[in-house]
């Protein structure tokens, strides 16, 4: 078994009550690379380990895993890291050991994270549609390197309910917004990104208006529709 899927294993396992437990589909550990985006010499860079690009996830639109690693190459304050998490709605919300806030917007663990599906619902209460920063949805956060001034983070999301459709496509965009305010952390992503541009979606390029500290990733995949 390899690091991921271990990771994902335990992650379930932590979360499953009232949550849609499978198995998942072969092809969440295969296919094609992402769209990772130029990392350049960016202070953070950004891989997304689930789902890959044309994968078929998820049952009824949920059940799905987004899986992130994040290195910040000057360490965890320039994170504006706030803590281990381990968390998840109702009972679940911000409760010990790890307690972590459980909705949209930004992240109270990484505050700087965007994450973005381009079918989010904008009918469920907190949504508002493509821009909805689903950053502090995510239930499972963890420091698993730190070397030479740097720090990787692991950030985990079981996706509980069809927020982002079923039996459609769609594209997930993970990045970390720059630091806007100048204050030397990456804390300032918005809850919700507005079409910066004015061409009607919100996708890569609104994030590259507001300003990014790390390479902007994109992943195609399909949420399935089919039932357990």
């Amino acid at each position: 078994m390899n690091t991921t899927t271990t990771r994902l294993a335990i992650a379930a396992g932590a979360l499953v009550a009232g949550a849609i437990v499978s198995t998942a589909p072969a092809s969440a550990f295969g296919g094609p690379p992402a769209d990772r985006g130029n990392p350049n010499d960016a202070p953070v860079h950004v891989d997304v380990l689930a789902p890959s690009r044309g994968d078929v996830a998820g049952i009824d639109g949920a059940g799905w895993f987004v899986d992130l690693s994040l290195e910040y190459r000057d360490g965890l304050t320039t994170a504006g890291f706030s803590g281990l998490q381990l968390t998840g709605p109702a009972a679940h919300n911000d409760i010990a050991p790890f307690p972590g806030t459980f909705s949209t917007g930004a992240d109270d663990r990484l505050p700087g994270l965007v994450v973005l599906t381009s079918t989010t619902s904008s009918t469920r209460p907190g949504f508002s549609g493509p821009g909805t920063n689903l950053a502090n949805l995510f239930n499972l956060t963890g420091v698993t390197d730190r070397s030479e001034g740097a720090a990787e983070i692991w950030d985990t999301w079981l996706v509980g309910a069809p927020i982002a459709g079923e039996d459609v496509d769609t594209v997930l965009t993970v990045a970390v917004v720059d630091d806007l305010d100048g204050n030397g952390v990456f804390d300032d992503a918005p809850a919700v990104v507005p079409d910066a541009n004015g061409d009607g979606v919100v996708d890569k390029h609104d994030l590259q208006q507001i300003g990014v500290a790390s390479n902007i990733v994109t992943v195609p995949f399909r949420l399935s529709g089919d039932g357990a």
